[in-house]
């Protein structure tokens, strides 16, 4: 969850919203928002989801690298 915080943080910043602009335009809540910025684990998937969105992306599965032996 890191670096979806991570990321949305930077878009936030690079769009010059603030998190209560963010928010409200993503509809989701402020509280949640500042939540998700801090990389809280425990987070509504479809509300992360709506926050991508505005940046024009959206969760997806990510392959893992995995060595097996």
């Amino acid at each position: 969850m890191k670096e979806i915080a991570e990321f949305i943080k930077k878009k936030r910043k690079q769009s010059k919203l603030t998190q209560p602009e963010l928010a409200e335009r993503a509809g989701v809540g402020l509280r949640f928002l500042r939540e998700l910025e801090a990389g809280k684990e425990t987070l509504k998937l479809d509300k992360v989801d709506c926050v991508l969105r505005l940046f024009g992306h959206t969760l997806g599965p990510v392959p893992v690298k995995r060595d097996i032996e």
